[in-house]
């Protein structure tokens, strides 16, 4: 998966108050302070956003020339953790991770004669595999990202072309038997481009090594659950879902759309993070830091066009258009109906992967999730973005949450 003129207003809610159990369904900005914001804005169309509620995150990241927003994104959330337990800043390696991972999953593609896929891209499940089974280092302990082929940043365009066509040349090999030289091989170029995972480092006067510092994190592994919501499957079961990146078969618990959605404000109105994975392939997503569930056809209608007229436009034009509109472009209810159809038909894809970690509103009252992405800090808000709940359920792959966020009443319905 790879503030021009904007007021950003901060207002407390304290009068805000939910069951511990429940989430804040209608975190409602009062009717004044929309009034105020309508007043202050130039541009009827342009967003202001009133942040309602956010939770601590850690600086924002650029994952740069690298399909690794599954690993930036799931350390993100993991490294929030530590903010809400430990009260501490962590720093932790995303090319630490990807060593290892990328290994792994080389192995999978040479074991089973080729026949899986070798990429960049990965799952939320990957870095809890891991976090669990590897262990984890500091960013200090391993060589910066990019350091490795003379950049600041990630860079994985010559790494990949090398490593690729040698997975492939093992994987499809007529040999009657392989020999350990492969692994050896693969871990060269690994370290190579991504630097030496260390087997013991020093972090503030004490040493460790990647499994016993991931154990002094002191998080539960265990406590992570994934969450999706699809019809193909039983509610309230588990099932691995049906994507490329999902190659260890990561279980997702299936709930319906509803609950999706009440899982995910629950947890942030008890001080608990969430991270997404889905599509941002959509019209509504913009690079500039803002997502919305864009129904096409009142666009059209709005501008006097109609589906032909609109599908010649190239992607430049689009965006104009829907950037004219701002938050005032109509937005589709999303539906457990389309969800599916859109998953089955190849329009729900697999693209990237974020961290919610907040709630606002514009100055129209819709509500949006607040969201760090790993682009370094581009767009109008510097790396944050604002995705409407529509956006963000409709579009949304799988969810990871600390099972402790979860609803008790949905927690119950699951079939274990």
């Amino acid at each position: 998966m790879n503030c021009r003129h904007i007021i950003l207003i901060t207002a407390l809610f304290a009068s805000m108050t939910a069951k511990a159990d429940e989430p804040k369904d209608s975190l409602k900005v009062p009717e004044a302070t929309i009034d105020s914001l309508k007043a202050d804005t130039v541009d009827k169309n342009k967003p202001v956003f009133t942040t309602i509620m956010e939770l601590p995150i850690t600086s924002i990241k650029d994952q740069n020339r690298s399909g690794t927003c599954w690993d930036y994104s799931a350390l993100s959330f993991f490294e929030s953790e530590l903010l809400r337990t430990k009260k501490k800043e962590y720093d932790l390696s995303e090319v630490f991770v990807a060593n290892k991972n990328y290994m792994d999953r080389a192995i999978l593609k040479v074991r089973m004669h080729g026949d899986a896929q070798f990429a960049q891209g990965g799952s939320a499940y990957d870095v809890l595999y891991v976090l669990k089974n590897y262990g984890i280092c500091p960013e200090e302990a391993m060589t910066k990202p990019g350091a490795m082929v003379g950049d600041t940043l990630n860079n994985f365009n010559e790494f990949f072309h090398v490593m690729t066509p040698y997975v492939n040349a093992v994987s499809s090999s007529k040999e009657k038997k392989l020999t350990p030289a492969w692994k050896a091989g693969l871990q060269g170029i690994l370290d190579a481009y991504l630097g030496k995972t260390p087997e013991s480092f020093t972090y503030e006067g004490k040493t460790y090594t990647p499994q016993t510092f991931a154990r002094s994190l002191g998080l539960n592994w265990d406590d992570y659950y994934n969450f999706t919501s699809y019809t193909h499957h039983p509610f309230y079961t588990e099932f691995p879902l049906e994507i490329q990146d999902n190659w260890r078969q990561g279980m997702s618990w299936n709930v319906t759309m509803e609950e999706l959605e009440r899982i995910i404000d629950n947890a942030l109105e008890k001080g608990y993070t969430v991270l997404w994975g889905g599509d941002v392939s959509e019209d509504g997503f913009t690079r500039d830091g803002l997502a919305m569930l864009v129904d096409i056809e009142k666009v059209q209608s709005n501008e006097d066009s109609d589906m032909a007229k609109w599908l010649k436009l190239s992607s430049g034009e689009k965006k104009e258009k829907l950037q004219k509109l701002g938050v005032n472009v109509p937005e589709l209810t999303p539906s457990q109906e389309k969800r599916q159809e859109e998953y089955d038909n190849w329009q729900l894809t697999d693209d990237h992967g974020m961290h919610i970690y907040g709630k606002a509103a514009d100055q129209n009252g819709r509500q949006y999730y607040k969201v760090k992405n790993s682009w370094g800090k581009h767009g109008d808000y510097d790396g944050i973005w604002y995705m409407s709940k529509n956006f963000i359920i409709a579009k949304v792959m799988d969810i990871m949450v600390n099972k402790h966020a979860v609803p008790k009443e949905i927690l119950n319905k699951l079939k274990k």
